[in-house]
C-alpha cells in the first residue's frame, strides 16, 4: 500500500488526549485513509485539559476535517460541541468531532467537501463512537446480542458508564453493576432507569445462583502486571458466565480472560471495540466506507507484532 507524500493540500484529522503517545490509532486510521487513496494524514496530539477548546478552535481554523477525543477530554467535548448527535447527547460524552464549513448559499459542508479552501466559518458535530463498537465488538467476537441477556459490568466510570447505557439501549433484561465507589454506581443506576425503564438495574454481584450471559470488565485492571483482579472471586465464581469481555487489548490475554478461560467462558479482548469506534469515525469524515480489515491488520500488526509495542524491545 503506497502512501502519498504530504503537500500543500494534504487535510489533516487526529486525536486529542493527555497522555495520547500510547495510542495506536495512528498506525490503523492512516492504514485505512491510505487504502481510501485520500490525501490526509492521521495525528496524535497531546493536548492538556485547560487548552482543549483553544486546540479543538486551531483545529478547524487550520481546515481539519474532524477529531477523535479520548481521556480525559470526552465530557468537555461534549460541552464545546456545537451540535451533539442524538445517542451522544444521552451519553453526555463525545468521543467524535466532524467539522462542517458554512458556505456562501447558507448550507453546511463538511470539511472534506471544501477541496482546496478552508470555510471562514466551521462548526463542530460530536458524536459518540465508543458505544456502537462495544455491540459491534460483542457481535463479531462472541456472537452477543443484548437483548433479554442479564450481564454484570466491572467498572462505572467513563467507558463503564456509556457500556452500560448502550447495553440498555439494545435492551438488555438486567445489568449488574459492580464499582468501587458505591456512589457512582447507584447514579449510574438511575441514569439508566430514567432512560430505559423497562432494564433491571442491580447494585453489586447477582446471587449466588444467578447465571449471567456476560461478564464485562471497563476497569483499567490489567493493564499492569501488578494489578490485582477486577472483580471478586468470592462474591462471583465465574462459571456462572458464559462469555466473558475486557476492553482492555493490551496485554492480549489478561488475568481476567485468562481466568475466565480457565472457568470455560468463551473470551474477547477489546481491540475490535478500538477498531470499530475508529473505523465509524472514519466513516463519518470521509462519507465512505473504510476499510476495515486492512484497518484490522494494521491496528494487529502495531500492537501484537514482534517489533510492536508489547515487544521487549520496543
Amino acid at each position: 500500500m503506497s502512501i502519498s507524500p504530504i503537500n500543500a493540500s494534504t487535510r489533516y484529522c487526529g486525536l486529542f488526549g493527555c497522555p495520547v503517545r500510547h495510542s495506536a490509532s495512528p498506525a490503523f486510521q492512516n492504514a485505512g485513509i491510505a487504502a481510501m487513496g485520500l490525501n490526509w494524514r492521521y495525528l496524535a496530539l497531546e493536548v492538556l485539559p485547560e487548552n482543549l477548546p483553544q486546540a479543538i478552535e486551531g483545529a478547524k481554523a487550520m481546515g481539519f476535517v474532524g477529531l477523535n477525543l479520548t481521556v480525559p477530554h470526552k465530557e468537555q467535548a461534549f460541552r464545546l460541541a456545537n451540535e451533539v448527535e442524538d445517542s451522544a447527547r444521552i451519553l453526555g460524552s463525545v468521543n467524535t468531532l466532524k467539522f462542517e464549513g458554512l458556505t456562501p448559499e447558507g448550507l453546511w459542508l463538511p470539511v472534506r467537501d471544501w477541496g482546496r479552501e478552508t470555510p471562514r466559518q466551521i462548526r463542530s458535530i460530536g458524536y459518540n463512537t465508543d458505544a456502537e463498537a462495544i455491540i459491534r465488538a460483542l457481535k463479531e467476537d462472541l456472537g452477543f446480542k443484548p437483548a433479554g441477556k442479564r450481564i454484570l459490568i466491572l467498572g462505572t466510570g467513563g467507558a463503564g458508564r456509556v457500556a452500560a447505557l448502550r447495553l440498555a439501549a439494545e435492551s438488555a433484561a438486567e445489568l449488574y453493576l459492580v464499582n468501587r465507589t458505591l456512589s457512582k454506581a447507584q447514579s449510574l443506576s438511575r441514569e439508566i432507569e430514567s432512560h430505559f425503564p423497562d432494564v433491571r438495574v442491580h447494585i453489586g454481584y447477582p446471587p449466588e445462583t444467578q447465571p449471567v450471559d456476560l461478564i464485562l470488565n471497563s476497569t483499567s485492571l490489567g493493564l499492569k502486571e501488578s494489578d490485582p483482579l477486577p472483580w471478586d472471586g468470592q462474591q462471583f465464581c465465574l462459571k456462572r458466565s458464559a462469555l466473558a469481555f475486557d476492553m482492555i487489548y493490551r496485554p492480549a490475554c489478561t488475568p481476567f480472560l485468562q481466568a475466565a478461560k480457565d472457568a470455560g467462558c468463551r473470551v474477547a479482548n477489546g481491540l475490535s471495540m478500538l477498531l470499530y469506534q475508529g473505523v465509524t469515525s472514519l466513516k463519518l469524515w470521509s462519507g465512505a466506507e473504510p476499510p476495515v480489515e486492512t484497518m484490522r491488520a494494521a491496528l494487529k500488526g502495531h500492537i501484537y507484532s514482534p517489533s510492536g509495542p508489547d515487544s521487549p524491545h520496543a
